[in-house]
């Protein structure tokens, strides 16, 4: 388990129904097995008064991020739907930053890509981090080789000391292998994967 202090921060990356649940549009193989482990992670992190965020998609009905609109994913997480909601058993005590609303990428917690322009613009995130002093990151959530993946190499390019708790973590795995090389990129990267 992870150790929490006042300049540490629990960051849950997209925990929704469209990934965490089976039924979901884009359902993470095991997705749901993250829900306890993150739930320890929270009460840990609130038990010595650490900040807690959460991210999540937030995508309007068309998107180019889509494949109905030249995308490479099917919809997900449109906003105001089920599938876009926080899972019902994630313990959420925390603020949540959106992501992709106005039709970017959203793959990190941190920023988000315009699909035709490449422009990248900051979320919400860095600033409250900021705001909280906070100079350590423990990143747990969905998916290990997208958003996850990105906010973590993000994270380290921000310069925190990042920790990522493999078993707070699943991948898609779209190939063989996916997750496995996602967090070795992370490792790479300097973050610690335990």
């Amino acid at each position: 388990m992870p150790t929490f202090d006042l300049s540490a921060a629990l960051v849950v990356v997209d925990v929704q129904n469209d990934f965490a649940d089976p039924a979901g549009a884009l359902a993470v193989p095991g997705g749901e097995a993250v829900v306890p482990v993150i739930n320890e992670l929270v009460a840990a992190a609130r038990e010595v008064g650490s900040l807690v965020v959460y991210t999540q998609d937030w995508h309007p009905e068309r998107t180019p991020h889509f494949v109905t609109d030249g995308g490479p994913w099917p919809p997900h997480c449109v906003q105001d739907t089920w599938g876009a909601a926080l899972h019902p058993d994630l313990v959420v005590q925390g603020a949540t930053v959106r992501k992709g609303a106005d039709g970017g990428d959203g793959y990190s917690g941190f920023s988000v890509r315009d699909a035709a322009s490449g422009e990248t613009t900051d979320t919400e995130l860095g600033s409250l981090l900021h705001a909280h002093g906070v100079r350590r990151l423990v990143v747990a959530g969905l998916a290990t080789d997208y958003c996850v993946l990105e906010t973590v190499l993000d994270a380290r390019t921000r310069g925190y000391a990042v920790e990522v708790p493999a078993d707070g973590v699943r991948p898609v795995d779209l190939e063989p292998g996916d997750g496995e090389r996602a967090l070795e990129r992370m490792r790479q990267a300097g973050a610690s994967v335990r």
